[in-house]
């Protein structure tokens, strides 16, 4: 099923020609056949990356989600095609997993390979791997969840990370802890007060890059998880909402940054609370589109605070 798009016509005297579907489904010649299709593919792909990478790599994009699909559904082809599947980088350009992941030198070494899913959307994260000369790879289509947790079985060296599951340590500065104690445990309150969220995970953090105020960040496992209920809604099949993983969101300040700066010294302002409301948003539109009732407060925030330079 994984090779539909493949149309042919294979001759085999040895099938029965009047008998029904599903005893053709469990005829022992049709697996023969079935395996030999998948292998003389996965040996036409992998020949073809070997002598001809550059039409490989045009018609890649086409082809690459039924390739994954036949990774995860059929364990033989994945053997053979592993090692051929391409992942394209923030240049554009195609790596294949060998060229990502380095020989693990014992068996704890564990690889973590970052991912994006949509390049407008995480714009501000790529800019804060591209500065710190880090890279990653984009997984744009819905199978790209499954084929990834695939690889990670079959690979226990080997960690997929959305780019902004986490702020990575390459991103931060070196500070003592203690040193944004005071920092972090002030504007904890007030964002927590003025969002309106008691839960609200606030850290802060001294990012390299000074023009970023904030980020919001989702750790992988809640985020695919959120990505299967999704996936569940949008096939009737109900289950849990999954808007309940909200709650696991933290928001990073940069303590770096001179409106945040700002708003820690200037706590008791009649602005503040407007200026975190922005900075929670602008943390919220780098990672996910926000709701009509948000987007329109957006706006109209964004026009107050522009009336209040224009005074």
């Amino acid at each position: 099923e994984f090779l539909m798009l493949l149309k042919g016509v294979i001759d085999c005297p040895d099938l029965p020609l009047n008998v029904s579907r599903s005893a053709l489904q469990n005829d022992g010649f049709v697996k023969k056949i079935s395996e030999y299709i998948s292998k003389k593919v996965a040996d036409k792909l992998s020949g073809m990356c070997k002598t001809d990478r550059e039409s490989y790599e045009k018609y890649w994009d086409d082809i690459s989600p039924f390739i994954k699909f036949g990774f995860i559904r059929d364990q033989k082809f994945a053997d053979k095609i592993k090692d051929y599947i391409l992942f394209k980088n923030m240049e554009h350009k195609y790596v294949t997993l060998s060229d990502l992941v380095p020989a693990p030198a014992n068996d704890d070494d564990v690889t973590t390979l970052y991912y994006i899913t949509d390049e407008v959307q995480q714009s501000q994260y790529i800019n804060m791997f591209k500065e710190q000369d880090m890279d990653a790879v984009i997984l744009n289509h819905n199978i790209d969840s499954a084929f990834i947790t695939q690889i990670e079985q079959q690979n226990q060296h080997i960690k997929f990370k959305r780019i902004d599951a986490d702020v990575e340590d390459a991103l931060k500065e070196d500070v003592d802890e203690k040193e944004l104690d005071e920092i972090k445990t002030s504007l904890t309150d007030l964002f927590r007060k003025t969002l309106n969220k008691e839960n609200l995970e606030v850290h802060v953090e001294k990012l390299k890059d000074a023009k970023i105020s904030s980020i919001i960040t989702l750790s992988e496992e809640s985020r695919r998880m959120q990505d299967m209920m999704k996936m569940y809604a949008m096939n009737g099949m109900g289950g849990m909402d999954p808007n309940m993983f909200a709650a696991d969101q933290t928001l990073t300040l940069n303590a770096n940054n001179e409106l945040v700066k700002y708003i820690f010294e200037h706590k008791d302002s009649e602005h503040v609370p407007m200026f975190c409301e922005q900075l929670y948003d602008l943390a919220m539109l780098s990672n996910q589109p926000l709701s009509v009732d948000a987007m329109a407060k957006f706006v109209q925030r964004s026009n107050q605070i522009m009336m209040l330079l224009a005074k």
